[in-house]
């Protein structure tokens, strides 16, 4: 064992046994970028890869990862099962949904500039919602999503912040929706500018030009056709097309499934270009009136997609976790990221495991299998429990999940998408690095406050197996 891999796993052991203030000795001299316990080999996933044991061994197969999409569908009550809604949905059920997000904050909240924002701005966008008007029995609309979509807690695209300072978690952000995801639109906003909609794992509001409508047939029939891509890379695009705007470098994230158009001939150009160095997708296209239809648009062969959902591995958890490595953490999906729930939904969703969208509903969904820690579990039980990780592995702590990728001597490391992290110096001070994207770090260390560890505020560890 090397100098530093000695004096690093000393440091993890005090932490693990509850160590207050580390001795000078067993605190490693950090890197240059502050993050303790990462070296440039450990930011190459072929480093975690290759120190595991099966690596390729299927976990779970598709058999198995669709009884839990089909159990998580039926008891995660965050989950929505758009398909077999009635006719007609009852004023109550609808309001219920808008008001979970749609409520006057109880808060002052601020504007870009720091400023507060008005009473009277946050009454309009209350107005806007409409709540009053819904009618005693809705009719819902069926419809897609026509590109990557904010999915909104109020109809306006002011942003808002907790904190003067802070202008990064917009509080009116919620989750994004991708091109192709159904959705029903049942209220549109007084302004007419703004659809609240339900999708299978979200029901928020988005912006009404994002929506093209259709039969319910059509859409799914598309969402279940045959043969199709799965979108494997981080964010590939479609091919530049000035004939088809709407389809040009339109943006594909991680996990989506995208049937291909099998009705151009293989000798003809789709749209103004050749088919046979891309794929061709069937993609939908909002017209002027809001009306749906499917076009082809190219996604050339040597972007990131696959013929089915992959393998779900060892080796497909760390490398399809790698393609977001720096990739700046976005609240709700936000700056054309993602956030820390997001992140680790959009990995397993390219292995075809459905998950809940937030971070608490992941946490406790009845769907999936979970250890859940509350206070009467003592630190010595968590460290035990943080030890026998394993990759793939979900940890949540209030607010953030974090994916296993393996260990270094015994200790486990995490990628996650996180703000910062903290820990403690050789002279017991607190060391805190911003790091605000998708980051490698050692577990054990990160400090949750100036005397709880992570490890400390563990709620739930999810094991999808």
């Amino acid at each position: 064992m090397n100098t530093l891999r000695h004096t690093l796993l000393a440091a993890f052991v005090a932490v693990a046994l509850g160590a207050t203030v580390a001795r000078a000795a067993d605190v490693p001299t950090p890197p240059p970028s502050g993050v303790l316990g990462i070296s440039d080999a450990q930011l190459d996933p072929s480093f975690w890869v290759a120190r595991q044991p099966e690596t390729d061994k299927v976990v779970l197969d598709t058999k198995a990862i669709a009884a839990i999409n089909d159990k998580v569908m039926r008891l995660d009550p965050s989950m929505h099962d758009i398909r077999h809604l009635g006719p007609t949905l009852p004023r109550e059920q609808v309001k219920g949904w808008i008001a979970k997000l749609t409520s006057k904050p109880a808060k002052t909240l601020y504007d870009v500039d720091g400023k507060a924002v008005p009473a009277a701005t946050i009454d309009a966008v209350m107005a806007n919602a409409g709540l009053d008007a819904i009618p005693a029995n809705v009719t819902p609309r069926y419809g897609m999503a026509v590109r990557r979509a904010a999915l909104r807690g109020y109809p306006s695209d002011l942003r808002v912040f907790s904190h003067a300072d802070d202008t990064d978690i917009d509080r009116f952000q919620e989750s994004t929706l991708f091109p192709g995801d159904p959705l029903v639109v049942v209220q549109m906003s007084r302004d007419g500018q703004w659809a609240f909609v339900v999708s299978p794992r979200y029901a928020a509001w988005m912006h009404a030009a994002d929506v093209a409508y259709g039969e319910a047939a059509a859409i799914f029939a598309h969402v279940d056709a045959t043969p199709y891509r799965v979108i494997t890379g981080a964010t590939p695009q479609t091919v530049y097309t000035p004939e088809l705007p709407a389809l040009s470098e339109l943006q594909l994230d991680m996990g989506t499934r995208v049937p291909l158009d099998t009705s151009v001939a293989p000798d003809q150009p789709v749209n103004g270009q050749t088919a046979y160095t891309s794929w061709t997708l069937s993609l939908p296209v909002r017209d002027a009136k809001g009306a749906l239809s499917f076009h082809p648009a190219l996604l050339q062969r040597n972007h990131d997609s696959a013929a089915d959902y992959l393998p779900l591995t060892r080796a497909n958890l760390i490398r399809q976790s790698f393609k977001f490595l720096g990739e700046r953490y976005g609240w709700g999906h936000a700056y054309n990221g993602r956030d820390c729930s997001g992140f680790v939904s959009d990995v397993y969703r390219s292995m075809g495991v459905q998950m809940p969208r937030n971070t608490r509903d992941q946490s406790i969904s009845p769907g999936l299998e979970h250890t859940v820690y509350t206070d009467k579990d003592s630190h010595d039980a968590r460290v035990k429990a943080a030890l026998a990780l394993e990759v793939g592995d979900l940890v949540y702590i209030p607010g953030h999940v974090m994916m296993v990728i393996g260990k270094i001597d015994g200790q486990p490391y995490v990628i996650h998408d996180v703000g910062g992290m903290s820990y403690r110096q050789a002279d017991g001070s607190m060391r805190r690095i911003k790091l605000n994207a998708v980051s490698v770090t050692p577990l054990l260390p990160l400090m949750f406050n100036d005397t709880q560890t992570f490890v400390d505020r563990m709620t739930s560890i999810v094991r999808i197996r």
